[in-house]
């Protein structure tokens, strides 16, 4: 296993993703951003996009909200002959500020947020893997 693997992505959540009352964004966002996460390991370690099988563990910490930038990242844990093992972390770096009168307002965060953590399983078939570890 090459532990130097690893990914992160950066984006910032749009209005048209706020899903709840106050402008809150469904879980279920942090999950896509760790499968596109994911699927950059697999392509980094294996040269394929692989499937992602199951989540084991997933642990929602904090709200995100429209406006917020949420700085994703990844690391294989553990491969085994076809499975990879991973573990992933979601950190609010800027919120967006709730400035009367200046909606486009907004606030590094001194400390980035963990927003959401987990770790889950992935699968790339033997006849899928092309690069060599």
């Amino acid at each position: 296993m090459n532990p130097d693997i690893t990914s992160l992505i950066r984006l910032r959540i749009s209005a048209h993703e706020a899903h709840y009352a106050g402008n809150l964004v469904d879980g279920a966002k942090m999950l896509q951003l760790f499968g596109d996460v994911a699927t950059e390991l697999l392509i980094r370690s294996d040269g394929d996009e692989g499937l992602f099988v199951a989540y084991d563990k997933v642990q929602f910490l904090a709200p995100v909200y429209a406006g917020d930038f949420i700085e994703a990242t990844g690391r294989i844990t553990a491969m085994g002959k076809t499975s990879r093992k991973m573990s992933f972390e979601a950190r609010k770096i800027i919120s967006a500020a709730s400035v009367p009168g200046q909606a486009s307002a907004a606030d590094v965060l001194a400390e980035p947020v963990i927003v959401c953590q987990a770790s889950g399983t992935c699968v790339v078939p033997l006849a899928c893997q092309r690069v060599a570890r």
